[in-house]
């Protein structure tokens, strides 16, 4: 199965890093932004400070959930990171299985859904890539301020740019 743009995106259950369970059913009417996530990843680290900082403006309309799916990284790694990084939400994907299913290759890696859970965006944060190290372009941003203005992104894709996300020990 593939997840296809304009597509309902598929409900999940998975537990926060302290044991609570959440389900993406239960943002239904926000715009929810899913974010394969790493603590170890320099990639993951600037891109958390430049979407905690678009969220002063989208406020209590927009959620992110950060997904760890490395299975080499530990419960203690997580929390400390999240904490350090002020993310809200941190969900536990211990055996990559939602990364697999989103199809999820690298950390960042997200996915914007919008507030009837339609998948309207899957890509990289911004424009940075190897070549280009200070974005120039917020992919994410403009997708979350589409949808919460009523319309569509323009772009609703990009490739994915980051670390790998490590599926095996």
């Amino acid at each position: 199965m593939s997840l296809e743009i304009n597509q309902p995106a598929p409900d999940f259950e998975l537990p926060d890093l302290n044991g609570n369970l959440h389900r993406l059913s239960d943002y239904r009417g926000k715009v929810v932004i899913i974010n394969f996530w790493s603590c170890e990843c320099p990639h993951s680290e600037r891109t958390d400070k430049a979407i905690m900082s678009m969220f002063v403006q989208w406020r209590d309309d927009v959620v992110m959930l950060s997904i760890a799916s490395n299975r080499n990284e530990n419960i203690e790694a997580l929390k400390k990171s999240a904490l350090a990084q002020s993310l809200p939400i941190v969900l536990l994907d211990a055996e990559s299985a939602l990364a697999n299913l989103f199809e999820a290759q690298t950390t960042p890696h997200v996915f914007v859904i919008d507030r009837e859970g339609i998948l309207r965006y899957r890509g990289a944060v911004d424009d940075v890539t190897f070549r280009q190290r200070n974005p120039a372009r917020f992919f994410l941003d403009e997708a979350v301020e589409s949808l919460l203005a009523g319309g569509l992104p323009a772009q609703m894709e990009s490739p994915a740019y980051g670390c790998a996300i490590v599926r095996e020990i």
